[in-house]
């Protein structure tokens, strides 16, 4: 039972950037914008947190800043697709090697050292008294993140928005029928810039995680991949708030399993890679049968 609970305890850790992650490419994608630079805007927000953290010595200002960070990347994202018309893919692969570069050239000048900053003050774990006994589900509420419980929150959010508002029904349709929207009045690319800050900011908080909670320092291309995984989610959840939530968790679960095959007798190769083996069988088998948005990709004047 103790492993059990160890394990479904990690899983629920290593869940929350992928799920973030997910709900990021969820939103931008659900109104038709394609965003494969998830990986770079979670890098600059781990950044952001440590750096932030860093010079106010509170790890709340440095939460607050990998927010900003990343609210102010997703607009960049979204001018540059929207209002510049640059091919879309492009400038998501832009976005993950200017993180990659501007990350480690910055924490040389900051802390005149390669390869990791600096320890910072850091966001601590908490436990729920009572709740944290109960068998299995109280893996849930013992020494967990702030994080994951935040991380719910706004997957409740994003599907209440999506399906409980007249917002959100027009954001889908957009993904949809942009041009049939917009004749109807609605304004398309001001519902895409403001779902582009939104999930730039969700990226950003993302990055956080890993460097203010996960760990109080930062480490570069610490993100190692968790964008990546976390668009896969996304699709294999099918481009919503719930299914990127459950995706999410399923690619925590290969993560998870790799710390506990460690101690058999497989090449610790075979075991890193096993998260990403997982993320290519679920696209390649499940990816193809998953209805996307329609206009994804598509421009309106």
């Amino acid at each position: 039972m103790e492993i059990i609970n160890n394990f479904l305890s990690l899983t629920l850790q290593l869940s929350v950037p992928i799920v973030l992650g997910a709900l990021c490419g969820t939103i931008a994608e659900r109104g038709g914008v394609i965003l494969l630079g998830v990986e770079g805007m979670m890098l600059l927000g781990a950044f952001a947190g440590v750096a932030g953290s860093f010079f106010t010595g509170n790890a709340l200002a440095g939460v607050l800043f990998s927010i900003l960070l990343g609210g102010l990347a997703g607009w960049l994202y979204a001018l540059f697709c929207l209002k510049w018309k640059a091919h879309q893919s492009v400038v998501g692969v832009g976005v993950n090697l200017f993180a990659s570069g501007i990350t480690a050239v910055m924490l040389k000048a900051i802390w005149q050292k390669e390869g990791m900053s600096e320890t910072v003050a850091s966001i601590p774990n908490i436990t729920v008294p009572g709740l944290s006994r109960i068998p299995v589900l109280g893996a849930l509420f013992r020494d967990q993140s702030p994080y994951l419980y935040i991380m719910f929150l706004i997957v409740g959010g994003v599907w209440l928005v999506f399906y409980r508002t007249k917002y959100g029904l027009r954001y889908r349709a957009i993904g949809d029928q942009p041009y049939a929207v917009q004749t109807a009045g609605v304004p398309v690319n001001r519902y895409r810039y403001t779902a582009m800050i939104a999930a730039g900011a969700i990226a950003g908080l993302a990055g956080s995680y890993l460097s203010v909670s996960q760990n109080n320092l930062f480490v570069v291309d610490m993100t190692a991949g968790r964008g990546f995984m976390g668009l896969a989610a996304n699709i294999f959840g099918g481009w919503q708030p719930v299914g990127s939530l459950a995706a999410g968790m399923v690619f925590a679960v290969a993560q998870s399993a790799r710390f506990y095959l460690t101690d058999l007798e497989i090449p610790s190769q075979i075991v890193q890679m096993l998260p990403y083996v997982v993320t290519l069988l679920i696209l390649l088998f499940v990816g193809k049968k998953v209805k996307g948005p329609e206009a994804l990709g598509k421009l309106v004047n």
